[in-house]
Parts: structure tokens; sequence; C-alpha cells
């Protein structure tokens, strides 16, 4: 019953064999826009708001932030599709920051990455549910907090089904936003085309008269201080460059599409925002958003026939802008998890966050994900104010590191690239904006709820360095095990050993060709000599986010697989015994494990399994979590199976408390 129940909340296992499996599961560059683009553009919703008022009665630089607007969109997006172009497997700007600046800015632009994309799905959850309450009477509102945690649990449970079922179930909020706004901002500008002319002579009027009571320094200021603080708006342009291995092939130029939809989209939403505030004379009423008055303004009036048509739209926009910020809330669940299952590859985080559930998704990634963004809306009771400024910092830091990584890049490249130029000043350009933004954002705003975003990206980076710190420690051990025990010194055999029906026969665990799987083997030996007669070495290729990138690295995968268990089989026909061996792919590596190993108790007689286990000289939670611990939970299942199960220790010391 668990079973079905499983099966029917999360969806059945898909088949990792299936030549379209890919192909199947990846999104077209529409898709991606759906489930990748609607933060940036649910952004809009908040971000030009922000900067309006921060004009300060100045409402004629409106035109020229909007105009800037447009171009840092543009700017930083036509910076991104370079980056697509370059790496197109995925990893953004943790891949970037790492590949051109080196290793400690790739692991602060990957860290300022994942608590952003925690913030996002904690400020869209509430800034939707925020827009929902306001229509459902005051009583309610003790709720909302109940609500905004509701949300990101069916969040959860939705993008642990798949990453296509997710996005198609959320594309017809995405399309009722873009009709409703796309036609709304239409109207707000062309019901005005008559006095454009009128608009633009008096914007320029009002900015000479502005340079003389304040002077030119003093304009600038209110108009960067504006355009920094409203920085909201160009975050979500980076998420398709972080998740391009989920996009249609070829995936460079789906990713670069993708670009173009979302930059022409929110350029066209925000921009065209900022202009209807002027063209309309929008002003600030207390608990009503700018773009609710906006709407309101438009529609006043609409009538069809005897029913009250401005009214519904009026309606029918809010409504769509507060669903879509449970939309924008998926670019935290599709970008995160694959952020930190590149981070996991190169062993900054504990590996399991690099593993595939049997749906194909970053589950442990997900489920992370939707649980800190639990513990943020705890932390800040819902409000959107803190979420707001906690959640425009750390996006403009990966901006920096990314698009400064694209200078080096392009300078280094100069003399074999013919366009290089262009290039290096579009990173240039855009590493000038974002920095200036962060810097802007990070003072302004740092009491009042910024630092807590630097002290959580701080934290999580030297949680990475610890964790990195571990693996390496580990890895030299494993390291002199394999230069000592992957060369022993065997005599060929005289004949190849035979089969022994009614033989003793062990049945090892082994991961890869190693001094792990070789310890365990010469274990035996020593503890069993010469009882067993027969060895069958067991092994699954896991299919992790490192490999599962396209059909051709899942065969890989296979090819690596089948050739380490030839060694062992070779090795141990060397030691005398009868080799064979048995492998599956798969993304559960217990289960995996487990049913080769029932398979086999009925083929080979008298079968004892065997495998290896790092055990430390201290052992502790933390140590835990980093690695897989196979070896106890095989023992666990199999034993209750009536299967009798040995692990083999390999201990590890703590080599700084003996020192």
């Amino acid at each position: 019953m668990f079973a079905r129940l499983r099966g029917l909340l999360l969806g059945a296992p898909k088949n990792l064999l299936d030549p379209r499996i890919h192909h199947n599961i990846a999104l077209i560059a529409f898709f991606a826009w759906v489930g990748l683009g609607s933060d940036g553009l649910s952004s809009s919703c908040y971000g030009p708001q922000q900067a309006y008022l921060q004009l300060a009665g100045h409402a004629h630089l409106a035109l020229y932030l909007g105009v800037a607007t447009v171009a840092t969109v543009f700017l930083i997006s036509a910076s991104y599709s370079n980056i697509i172009e370059l790496f197109p497997s995925g990893g953004g700007g943790y891949l970037v920051a790492t590949k051109l600046l080196g290793p400690i800015p790739g692991i602060v632009s990957g860290c300022a990455l994942v608590v952003d994309y925690v913030l996002t799905v904690a400020i869209s959850v509430a800034s939707g549910c925020e827009a929902i309450f306001s229509f459902l009477p005051q009583a309610w509102a003790p709720w909302r907090l109940v609500a905004d945690l509701a949300a990101v649990i069916a969040l959860v449970g939705l993008n642990i089904r798949g990453v296509k079922e997710s996005v198609l179930v959320l594309t017809p909020i995405f399309l009722a936003f873009m009709l409703s706004h796309v036609a709304l901002i239409g109207v707000g500008i062309f019901s005005h085309t008559a006095n454009l002319h009128l608009v633009l002579g008096d914007t320029v009027r009002d900015t000479r008269l502005a340079i003389g009571d304040l002077g030119l320094l003093g304009v600038i200021v209110i108009f960067l201080r504006a355009f920094s603080l409203g920085g909201g708006t160009f975050t979500g342009i980076e998420a398709v460059s972080n998740s391009t291995e989920i996009l249609r092939e070829p995936r460079a130029e789906t990713g670069k599409r993708t670009m173009l939809y979302m930059a022409t989209s929110l350029s066209f939403t925000a921009g065209g925002i900022l202009l209807c505030y002027l063209l309309n004379r929008v002003q600030f009423q207390p608990g009503k958003t700018l773009n609710a008055s906006l709407f309101a303004l438009l529609t006043q009036g609409w009538r069809l026939g005897d029913f009250d048509l401005g009214t519904a739209v009026y309606w029918f926009t809010l409504l769509s802008e507060g669903a879509l910020l449970f939309v924008a809330a998926q670019t935290g669940f599709l970008a995160g998890p694959r952020t930190l299952g590149a981070m996991a590859v190169d062993q900054w985080v504990p590996k399991r966050f690099a593993h595939l559930s049997e749906r194909l998704v970053t589950q442990n990634g997900v489920i992370t994900m939707g649980a800190a963004a639990l513990l943020v809306l705890l932390y800040t009771r819902g409000s959107v104010e803190l979420l707001v400024v906690m959640y425009s910092i750390n996006v403009f830091l990966t901006f920096t590191l990314s698009q400064l990584g694209m200078m080096r890049h392009w300078w280094d490249e100069r003399r074999s690239l013919a366009h290089w130029k262009r290039r290096f000043l579009i990173a240039a350009l855009g590493t000038a904006v974002t920095a200036g933004i962060l810097m802007v954002t990070s003072v302004l705003k740092f009491r009042e709820g910024g630092w807590v975003t630097l002290v959580a990206t701080g934290g999580l980076i030297v949680f990475c360095f610890v964790v990195r710190s571990h693996y390496r420690r580990v890895r030299r051990l494993l390291s002199s095990l394999d230069d000592v025990l992957t060369n022993l010194p065997l005599p060929d055999p005289k004949g190849l050993p035979e089969l022994a029906p009614d033989g003793p026969s062990a049945i090892v665990l082994v991961e890869s060709y190693a001094g792990l799987g070789i310890h365990t083997m010469l274990s035996i030996q020593r503890l069993f000599p010469r009882h067993f007669k027969n060895f069958v070495f067991v092994s699954v290729g896991l299919v992790d986010s490192g490999q599962f990138k396209g059909v051709q690295d899942v065969h890989a995968l296979e090819e690596k697989t089948r050739g380490d268990l030839e060694k062992y089989v070779h090795l141990a026909t060397r030691m005398g015994y009868y080799p064979e061996y048995r492998y599956t792919l798969g993304t559960d590596l217990i289960a995996e494990l487990e049913g080769i190993c029932l398979d086999l108790i009925k083929e080979f007689r008298r079968p004892v399994v065997f495998a290896g286990q790092l055990v430390f000289q201290r052992e502790n939670l933390f140590t835990r979590s980093l690695h897989h611990e196979t070896a106890f939970a095989v023992q666990r299942r199999l034993q209750f199976r009536g299967v009798q199960v040995i692990i083999m220790p390999i201990r590890v010391w703590d080599t700084r408390r003996a020192a």
C-alpha cells in the first residue's frame, strides 16, 4: 500500500537506459522560460516599485530609470548568454567562478547562489500569500504564516515528482500573468501616445530644474540610489546558466533562446511598469502596491454592458501577480539543487546532494531547499519587507564574480578570438553595474537585515571548507591505500580456476577498482584462508547529477563500471579463485545492491556478502552525514532477509589529534 501511495504521489520510476529519457524530461525553451524565467518576471511585482519610491519626489527620473533598467536586463542577459555558450553543461555562477577565477571565488559564488535560491523560495511564497490574503477577511491574517509553510511543503512535493511535471502544472499561471500584464502595460503606454512628446519635454525641463537645485552630482546620487535599491528587478537572470542540464539539446542554443525570452519579457514588464508610473502619475497609497494603484487607474470605468469589466480585469491581474510569485519559487527548486549538485561533485558539500532519485531529480537538494526556506519563513515570520532586503544582495555577488571571470577569459583569449573586444566590453560593463548595485545595497541595507544574509552565506562557506577538508583527508588515506594495493606482485595463474558449485561463495560489494575494494578482498582471504572457492564482485554504477547530462555520460559510466569489475576478476584469478561479476546502473545505491544480492543467493550455494566500510577513530554525526554508510544499510536489509553480511572495516585515524 505504501509503494502504491508513493507511486501515486511521486510518480513511477524513470528508466535510465531509455535512449530518449533525456529528450523526454528536458525542457524546450518555452517551458524553460516558464520554470526559470518566472523569478525574474515576478520581481517586476516589487522591483520597479522599490526603485520608483526611492526617487524622492523626482518622478521625472523614472524615464531614465526605465531606460537604464531595460539596458541592464539586456546587458546581464547578453553576458550570461556568453556564459551558456562557454559552459553548456551547466553550473552557472559557481562553475564560471571556479574555472575562471579559482576554487575560493567559486565556492563564494556557489554559497551565495544557494542562499539566494533559498531566499527566492521564501520571498516568492511569502509575497504570494501576502497578495492572496489581502483579498481575504482580516480575521484570517494570523493564518498567513501557516499558509506560507504549507505552500513550501506543497512545492517540495511537486518538484520531487520531476522538473517537467512541476513546470507543466504551473504554466497556466505564468501565461495568465503575461497576458494580463502585457495588455495593461500596453494600455498604460499607448493611451498616452499623443502626449509622449510633452512627457519628454517635461522630463528634460524637470531634470534641468533638479540639477539647478541639487547640482548634477546630487541628481546622479538620487538616480543611482533608486537604480541600486530597485536591483531586485534583475534577480533570476542567472537561473538559466545554472540549469542548462535540464534543457533540450542542443543545450547552448536552447539556453540562449530562453535567455532572449527572459530578457525581452522582463525588460518589457519592468521598464513598461516604470514608464506607466510616470505617464499615469501614480502615487503611493497606504495598503496598496504601486502596481495595484496603476492597474486600478487603468481599468477604471471599463464596462461590458452591465458587467463591470474593469474590476474583473483588475482582480484577475492582481491574482495572477500573487500566483506568479508561487511559480517564481520554482527557480529556487530548479536551480538551487543543481548548484548544490555541482558543489557536491567537487566535494564542497556532502556527496548525497549529487544523488538523483528514481524520478531523476536531485531529491536531497529539493528537500534541503524546502527545509531551509521553512526555517527562513519561521525566522522572519513571513515578513516580505525583511525578506526583500535579505534577498537582494547575494545574487549581485554572483553576478559580479561570474562576469569578472568572463572578463578574465576574454582577455586571456584575445589573441585567438576575433570578437573578444565586444564580449570583453559586455562583461566589463556588467561587472561594473552589478558590483555597484552590490556595494550600495550592502551598505544601505546592512542594518535592516542585509547582515543576516551575509552571516548565513559566510557560515555556509565555512561549512563547505570543513567538508572539503574532511574529504581531502580521507582521499589522502585512500590514495596511499591505492598506491600499495593496486600494484600487488602476484604471479600469473597456471590455469583458469573452475566454479565450485557446492563451495562457499563470497559476494563482495565494491565501488571501483581501488584500495578499498582490494583491502576487503585481502581481508576475506586473511580471515578465512582458502575457505571461499568462488568470488562474485558486485557494483552499481551510481548515476548522479555529475553523470546524468546525456546518454553518452550514462554509457561511459556503464563502461567504467564494467571495466573496474573486470580488473577485480583478473585479480581474483591471479590469486587462484573462481571469479564472476554482476553490475547494474541506478540512482538508489542500496536498493540496487540489495536486488543483485538477493538474485545471487539463489544462484550460488553457501553465500556470504562482504562489504568494506570506512570506520573513523572518532565517529560522529558529521562524518556519518558525509559518507554513504552503504555497508551498514545493506547489512540491515539483507540480514532481515536471512542473508549473512560481514562488514570489513578500514580504519581512518584522527591524525590531527594524534599529532
